[in-house]
């Protein structure tokens, strides 16, 4: 079988809700980051078999496949180059890299872009839900009313079954939120994500900038003030703060076999070790990477020793901390600049850009082996191994 490896990987900084990337169309975001991807690495655009970007809500300006319609944005890729846009939730782009490289081991594609792209502020979460709804999103289907009475599905209440299921504190949660924005304040200030990060010319009212900082990092963070904000459930432990930021981003990955580095002079970054996904309960539907991580591990013939660096997303900050229990995972190896409750998580947007920081951080730090892996809507959980080059 073929390997996969990783040639280059980038991300835009996020943008906070309303903020300053609020005035970026997603289909120009995305095609950012396309570019860059090809600028970057080098590659002829027209060898690219295939771009397959992850994307969750895909109503308004992120409806009619806005991954073809990134490519048809862009200033460097062809509009012979073919595009796919998939939903596996917060999973999405995750899944598009697991495409991606499934497509180079088979033999059957050479070159692949994965992406994702996700503008929370002009396609707010839950735009694709809610359009037409009259009796709840499950109402009518019943099979699921059969096997699941009553059951809203949520993420949240599942994020709250986590807590309570595993023991944690509301002061465990707000410690970690607060070590996620201390990372990505570090991390920051000392360039580790200037390797990754896709600078985007931005309008404001005091004219052109450039957008390279992730918004939503609270350089003014204290323990204190994440402390006193308000629970989101009266009777839970969760609050705003201790949970993913609303964030407007895109990212790519670029995905290639060994014949394509050898054709068109191509230097990887990493080769793609195992890839692994997994369902499970739908409920608690968020701690299914807990299992899909010894699956994958497994698979791989690796135990979490083994691995050097963890992204683990930060969808609430229980899910990483279970984790990190189920696991027995060192704490210092994991989300070492941040996670997306200091840095954002743009949805479908996410899983590649982890990957772009885990890839950067590996070979920034002279590590070996990275794995990362998200829960994602339904109880599916992707993970990826990777081996830095």
């Amino acid at each position: 079988m073929t390997t996969a490896y990783i040639v280059e990987a980038v991300r835009t900084a996020g943008g906070r809700r309303g903020g300053r990337l609020a005035g970026v169309h997603p289909v120009d975001l995305l095609a950012k980051s396309l570019d860059a991807i090809v600028e970057r690495s080098g590659i002829d655009p027209a060898a690219i078999d295939d771009v397959v970007t992850g994307c969750v809500s895909q109503a308004g300006e992120q409806a009619m496949q806005v991954g073809r319609m990134g490519v048809l944005a862009s200033k460097l890729l062809p509009q012979s180059t073919p595009a796919v846009t998939i939903d596996r939730q917060c999973g999405s782009s995750q899944q598009a890299i697991q495409f991606a490289a499934q497509a180079v081991m088979s033999g059957t594609q050479d070159v692949v872009i994965a992406s994702g792209v996700e503008s929370m502020t002009r396609v707010p979460m839950g735009s694709n839900v809610t359009l037409h709804m009259k009796e709840g999103l499950f109402a009518k289907a019943a099979g699921l009313e059969e096997k699941f009475p009553g059951i809203n599905f949520s993420q949240f209440v599942g994020a709250e079954m986590i807590v309570k299921k595993h023991g944690f504190t509301k002061d465990d949660l707000d410690r970690f939120a607060y070590s996620s924005h201390q990372k990505a304040i570090a991390a920051t200030k000392a360039g580790a994500f200037e390797r990754e990060i896709v600078v985007i010319e931005i309008e404001t009212a005091e004219g052109t900038q450039f957008h390279a900082i992730d918004e939503g990092i609270r350089f003014d963070a204290t323990l204190e003030g994440i402390a006193g904000v308000k629970l989101i459930s009266p009777d839970g432990a969760l609050t705003a703060a201790s949970a993913s930021q609303i964030c407007d981003g895109s990212s790519a990955v670029l995905v290639v076999s060994e014949a394509a580095l050898k054709a068109h002079g191509l230097t990887p970054l990493a080769r793609i070790h195992n890839l692994t996904v997994t369902a499970g309960d739908p409920v608690i539907m968020l701690e299914e990477p807990l299992f899909a991580t010894d699956r994958a591990l497994q698979r791989a013939g690796l135990t979490i020793d083994d691995i050097d660096l963890y992204e683990v997303n930060e969808a609430f900050a229980s899910v990483p901390l279970a984790w990190l229990k189920h696991t027995g995972a060192d704490p210092a190896k994991l989300n070492v600049n941040g996670g997306a409750i200091a840095l954002g998580h743009p949805l479908g947007a996410s899983g590649t850009k982890l990957m772009a920081t885990l890839v950067h951080a590996l070979r920034a730090q002279g590590k070996k082996y990275g794995l990362q892996t998200m829960c994602e809507g339904g109880g599916v959980a992707n993970v990826t191994i990777i081996e830095a080059l």
